[in-house]
């Protein structure tokens, strides 16, 4: 009875089978494989129809599918790096040339992205794609590429507030506004510390990290979306949740960008605070009484309509990845390799895209940002960066 437990375990594109983890991660890398080699396909194909957007801006890496379609971006769009990094991604497993020559390919084209202060993303963009480019081949091109993104990044940096100012758009509804996202760019600030021994980049990401812990909080630990600031003073004038279903609702993909944002910076500094941070957004989200069975999260846990609310695979892929870096940390280890690994086992086996679909995505069932009517219930291409960076972190512990 037990052999054939297994046998079945293996034979499905499924996680975490008794005879091998080595061939589950395989099995899933193959997968992703398959739908980037089409993935590939399509966007030439897309680029050929429509290579620019109407401002004449090159289109250049892929987010979403829009009714059906492959939707591309501009370099200055804040998923434009995931791709890129995703390519790297498979580099990182299969030491494939042709992944290396296609996540050079893309990854050049968002160089631009360097010089570019008028947004936060710069982690998102830069570091997923030049940062995984570095880590990978060691080429001071890439090194350059990101100590220039950090430099272009710290400008936004607000000693009053004490943060890193997020958006420049509705300026009507904020004055300085930082989100939760912000935390992951901070990876960037870090690296940039270690790659020239300028500690102002480290500074600052503490900072940052030390103001939205103070600020972007409730008392349970679940995060509002947007905290917006006075420049002139600091002072905290709005809690806002643009994102999730009400100011005081817990947005899923918030929680997850928590969680994950508060693990690197422990990485970082091997400060407590932030690992204790870490760990007390886990435990709010595995002990939400609308956390689905699967792990799979609503797109906001405060959602009316659970059980009919769309689910957000980004969010699970986030919290994952997140998970397996914070048990190299935590006295809760086992606990969260285990939600991880049912994150992944589940993610595999329900949200997966069949072989050749869907242009190429490989997982489903993602959502951007109901309350504005975007990319509900449909792939999108962070949640593929970050499954891919959770399954590297699993075969890796």
């Amino acid at each position: 009875m037990k052999n054939l437990k297994l046998l079945v375990s293996v034979v499905s594109l499924g996680f975490l089978s008794e005879v091998s983890y080595a061939q589950d991660v395989k099995s899933a890398f193959t997968h992703a494989e398959l739908q980037a080699t089409e993935m590939l396909k399509q966007v030439k194909l897309a680029k050929e129809k429509t290579p620019t957007n109407s401002k004449n801006e090159p289109l250049v890496s892929p987010r979403t599918l829009e009714h059906g379609e492959l939707k591309l971006v501009t370099s200055k769009d804040w998923t434009s790096g995931f791709f890129p990094g995703e390519l790297w991604y498979l580099y990182d497993y299969t030491k494939n040339p042709k992944w290396l020559n296609a996540a050079k390919a893309f990854t050049a084209d968002i160089e631009r992205e360097k010089l570019n202060a008028t947004t936060h993303d710069m982690g998102f963009k830069v570091f997923c794609s030049f940062g995984n480019a570095y880590r990978l081949t060691n080429d001071n091109y890439y090194k350059d590429v990101i100590i220039q993104s950090a430099k272009t990044l710290a400008t936004r940096f607000n000693p009053k507030v004490g943060a890193i100012r997020s958006w420049d758009h509705n300026s009507d509804k904020w004055d300085f506004p930082v989100i939760i996202d912000n935390m992951l760019n901070l990876e960037l600030l870090f690296e940039a510390t270690k790659l020239t021994g300028d500690s102002s980049f480290h500074k600052i990401a503490v900072t940052h990290a030390n103001t939205t812990l103070k600020n972007h909080f409730r008392p349970d630990y679940s995060t509002y979306h947007v905290i917006s600031y006075n420049p002139q003073t600091g002072a905290v004038e709005k809690k806002n949740t643009h994102q999730g279903y009400s100011h005081e609702s817990a947005w899923s993909r918030g929680q997850a960008w928590g969680l994950y944002g508060y693990t690197l910076c422990y990485r970082y500094t091997k400060d407590k605070a932030y690992l204790k941070q870490a760990e007390n957004i886990a435990k709010y989200i595995f002990t939400h009484k609308n956390l689905p069975a699967d792990l799979i999260p609503y797109w906001d846990f405060d959602a009316p309509g659970i059980t009919n609310e769309p689910r957000d695979v980004s969010a699970a892929t986030v919290i994952a990845s997140g998970l397996y870096e914070l048990s190299k940390y935590s006295n809760n280890s086992k606990f969260y390799v285990e939600k991880a690994n049912t994150i992944l086992k589940n993610l595999s086996t329900k949200y997966i895209a069949p072989k050749g679909t869907h242009k190429g995505f490989v997982l489903l069932h993602s959502t951007g940002s109901k309350p504005h009517n975007g990319e509900i219930d449909v792939p999108i291409i962070y949640a593929e960066y970050y499954y891919l960076e959770a399954l590297l972190r699993f075969k890796n512990l």
